[in-house]
């Protein structure tokens, strides 16, 4: 008799052992291989012109010893791509999706290069490599953060793997006066582009790509200091300062950033809004940029009737791009919000916005005796008097 059996045998079906269990015995539990990750995977989307200094970054990231698993995606997000669409990573000799392959690297990172991804693509991509801390996105030179931040926030109700940590934007020092007063950087068409699509005259403020990654970003490295005087960096950060009032500003040369984390890493962007941090904002000069700008409304604790109206507000400037009560405007931008909002029950409620998507929760700590509300916009023309008009006139009604 053969003992291991032929391959076309039935084989024979052993019963199986069940235990005998305590009624008062607790149940082992068996992990489910099938389920889902329960800690998210922060994402940091890294931009700025060709130029600026992301490639040596991102590879200083790659090299340093740091101690951390960091997933690096080069990638090649074009302007007029609808990324909430692109849910494959493809190859164009191919039918078929598949993922790109991955570099590993010495100090654990990982590096690999995609076209057209978003959401699903990347949450792809890191089954294909394996888990990691941290994933870094590159975008092309001239990409608008504006576009991607709404792909990767808001999305717990699909059960997303990542979650938007912040933007990094770099700027070159030498450079980035140029462009945004001159479009240096984008071409010609670009420029061009641009002046219609936000109804420019030729004479008017121009609104460059310089200026969407300045006023979408959370930290912003300017690069490259040593080619400029002190007097020269000055300018620089007056004039960041001026567009985008709620960034940190890190300065740097050849890209090196010692210490990671605040930075590049664990920079908690939509985490949290500090009175702090909306006090500073309403400090800048906003006079300095003719094309954006941060703009803060202060106003009284609202009462718990208030809140709807708040919302309401938001809703119009936001989805329907005009202000309430036919409060008359000139045509404008909002690309990014925050706002600390007390109310006279005792809440603190936290606003967070990114071009027409905004959330608002409950803060831990209890409104303090004396607060008022502050709400920071960043954008164009978002400093019209008729902001303040029509909140008022909203809240009264």
């Amino acid at each position: 008799m053969d003992i291991e059996g032929s391959d076309d045998e039935v084989p024979v079906l052993v019963e199986p052992k069940v235990a005998v269990q305590d009624d008062d015995e607790v149940p082992t539990l068996v992990q489910d291989p099938n389920a889902l990750p329960t800690t998210k995977v922060p994402l940091t989307i890294v931009t700025g012109y060709l130029g600026a200094g992301k490639t040596t970054l991102l590879n200083y990231i790659l090299t340093a010893q740091h101690g951390k698993k960091i997933a690096v995606i080069l990638n090649e997000f074009g302007d007029s791509i609808d990324i909430e669409k692109q849910l494959t990573v493809s190859d164009s000799n191919s039918t078929t999706a598949k993922p790109p392959p991955f570099v590993p690297l010495a100090n654990g990172c990982i590096c690999c290069s995609a076209k057209d991804v978003g959401v699903a693509a990347i949450e792809n991509l890191m089954d294909q490599g394996g888990l990691f801390d941290y994933i870094l996105l590159e975008t092309t030179g001239l990409a608008d953060p504006g576009n991607l931040a709404p792909t990767f926030w808001l999305d717990d109700g699909l059960g997303s793997t990542i979650f938007l940590d912040g933007i990094v934007t770099l700027v070159d020092a030498k450079n980035v006066l140029k462009s945004l007063d001159e479009g240096y950087g984008d071409g010609e068409e670009e420029v061009e582009k641009r002046r219609h699509e936000h109804d420019h005259d030729h004479d008017g403020p121009l609104l460059t790509t310089a200026h969407l990654q300045i006023s979408h970003a959370d930290v912003i490295l300017i690069n490259k200091t040593d080619l400029v005087t002190p007097e020269e960096l000055e300018k620089v950060v007056e004039r960041i300062r001026s567009i985008n009032g709620l960034t940190r500003i890190k300065t740097t040369t050849k890209s090196e950033v010692p210490q990671l984390e605040g930075f590049i890493l664990d920079i908690n962007a939509y985490a949290d809004v500090t009175a702090d941090d909306l006090t500073f904002a309403s400090k800048g000069h906003s006079h300095l940029d003719a094309t954006i700008t941060t703009s803060t409304i202060s106003f009284p604790a609202l009462t718990p009737e208030q809140v709807d109206k708040f919302d309401l507000f938001l809703r119009t400037i936001l989805w329907e791009e005009t202000l309430p009560n036919d409060t008359p405007h000139e045509s404008f931008e909002v690309h990014r919000l925050k706002g600390r909002i007390p109310i006279t029950d005792g809440r603190v409620l936290l606003l967070q916005g990114v071009r027409n998507l905004y959330d608002i929760n409950e803060a831990k700590d209890p409104v303090r005796e004396g607060d008022e509300a502050k709400l920071v916009l960043i954008g164009r023309g978002v400093g019209q008097e008729g902001f303040r008009k029509s909140l008022s006139q909203m809240l009264a009604s």
